[in-house]
């Protein structure tokens, strides 16, 4: 069973970041994790699909992208 992890740390204000993890199991659902582990779900691939569709739209609402987003993301096994 193969599970690659995408990770990226945000910037808050109050805690200094809050990383966002995303594990990805061949054949699976995906496992998104917020924070330190407070918000947790699993979610299948058609969800995931609505999920970023919506969420890209509606974070597109709010303005443009800050620049620390701009990075590359690569998947690590661990």
């Amino acid at each position: 069973m193969t599970r690659r992890f995408y990770r990226l740390r945000a910037p808050h204000v109050t805690n200094g970041s809050s990383a966002v993890t995303v594990r990805v199991t061949d054949d699976e659902d995906l496992y998104l994790a917020v924070g330190a582990g407070r918000r947790r779900m699993y979610v299948t691939p058609a969800e995931a699909w609505a999920l970023w569709r919506c969420l890209s739209e509606a974070v597109a609402s709010t303005g443009e992208p800050p620049e620390w987003i701009r990075v590359p993301i690569t998947p690590k096994a661990k």
